[in-house]
């Protein structure tokens, strides 16, 4: 009796560690695959893009793509009857450049896209799928974070990586969730939640990613009232010329 215990026992822990071993297999098999989402709130068409995004990051539903996702507040939005307190001037400033990139006629929000590649309506769900998963076909170069500490409003850390050529590092401060009250504007009476929310970013150039100490500096963000829990570092890589995402890795901050 004691023996068929023990045996059930340990085929149940057998089968709980093979179970590990094998998200663990899927996860280091999964391609990073950086999404990026133009949007503000101030305007109404973007919180099905926000949960869209929101539900990409918590499930991760791309087979073989690890999303690394990216809220970017643009400032265009605040002067329409809501100043949205995440939006920042560098966000604008990224999206302008995609829309020359892309040959857009202007900048929209909500506005989605993938390893710099891939651009469409943030809320579209066949075409993020799509995106994503053509994106995961394509390995990335190696990239890791190190050592990476809160140190008095700044975050320390280390980038390695290699084969980045004469391309950029590109780090963000993330708060892992936010909220909002919405008081005025095409979303008063809201409240809006947002995930992976830019805070501070900091781009430079590739050669930094030799391990060699490097900062960012996020001010009292991390307090901010309405933003939750943890933050998050995000560092990606971009292509010379091109300006496409070739690495990208995260790394939470408590």
């Amino acid at each position: 009796m004691i023996t068929a215990l023990l045996m059930g026992v340990w085929s149940v822990a057998a089968l709980d560690a093979a179970a590990q071993a094998v998200q663990l297999k899927e996860k280091v098999q999964r391609v990073p695959v950086l999404v990026e989402l133009f949007t503000s709130e101030g305007c109404s068409d973007c919180p099905p893009a926000d949960a869209l995004l929101a539900e990409l990051d918590a499930k991760q539903f791309v087979p073989g793509a690890e999303a690394i996702v990216l809220s970017e507040h643009v400032t265009y939005w605040d002067h329409q009857g809501w100043r949205d307190p995440f939006s920042l001037e560098a966000m604008t400033q990224r999206q302008e450049e995609y829309g020359r990139r892309f040959a857009l006629d202007s900048a929209y929000t909500p506005q989605m896209v993938v390893d710099g590649t891939s651009q469409f309506v943030g809320s579209n769900g066949r075409a993020l799928l799509a995106a994503v998963t053509k994106a995961a076909v394509k390995p990335k170069v190696s990239l890791a974070i190190e050592n990476a500490r809160w140190d008095q409003g700044v975050v320390r850390f280390a980038v390695r990586g290699e084969k980045l050529g004469g391309g950029k590092i590109i780090a963000v401060i993330a708060a892992n969730a936010t909220h909002s009250e919405v008081a005025r504007g095409e979303n008063a009476g809201r409240t809006l939640h947002h995930t992976a929310v830019v805070r501070a970013v900091k781009e430079m150039d590739g050669r930094v990613a030799d391990g060699r100490p490097l900062s960012l500096e996020t001010g009292s963000t991390r307090q901010a009232d309405n933003t939750d829990g943890e933050m998050r570092l995000v560092v990606f890589a971009t292509e010379s010329g091109t300006r496409h995402v070739i690495a990208a890795t995260e790394q939470r901050l408590h």
